[in-house]
């Protein structure tokens, strides 16, 4: 058995054109299982997995402009994470299930974390739905907060209440 390896076998690199499709995987995978009671099994039935596929590929491939980005997550070569950010905002961070807190998603917070200072930005903000106190003490634990601004996301099929949380970066 050799000591090291040719690769690492957890890493976090930029998202790259073939990325959206397990992106995708591990969103609706992770909102199934974090998100479930809140959005209901028929909202996320309802999701049009082509047009995400799609929306994700657009972000990876032509991103709208500076300070967008889309990270993944490695566990040896396959993808088990993503994270996504626009200026001043962690868009997106799961990791699949099966993969949770081994890692992953500390990994992908402090690169998308970098690439936001990177890009200018003094502060995240992260969008937590109402109920998701797996995400809260994640990201609570990593120096963010609420500021108590809520925004409420009309899903077509029911609305869902956001909790904004925010640091100083």
């Amino acid at each position: 058995m050799a000591l090291f390896s040719e690769a690492a076998d957890v890493s976090v690199r930029p998202a790259v054109p073939g990325d959206e499709v397990a992106v995708t995987a591990i969103q609706i995978e992770s909102w199934r299982s974090a998100h479930g009671d809140v959005l209901g099994a028929a909202v996320i039935d309802a999701l049009d997995v082509p047009r995400m596929q799609e929306q994700w590929a657009g972000a990876v491939s032509a991103p709208p402009g500076p300070g967008f980005a889309v990270l993944v997550a490695l566990a040896a070569d396959r993808i088990v994470g993503f994270a996504a950010v626009s200026p001043g905002q962690l868009v997106a961070l799961e990791v699949q299930p099966s993969h949770q807190r081994s890692g992953h998603g500390s990994r992908l917070l402090s690169a998308a974390v970098d690439r936001l200072r990177q890009d200018g930005s003094e502060e995240v903000v992260a969008w937590i739905l109402d109920g998701d106190s797996a995400r809260e003490q994640f990201l609570g634990g990593a120096g963010l907060g609420p500021d108590h601004r809520t925004r409420t996301l009309a899903t077509g099929l029911r609305d869902v209440v956001e909790h904004r949380w925010s640091a100083s970066i």
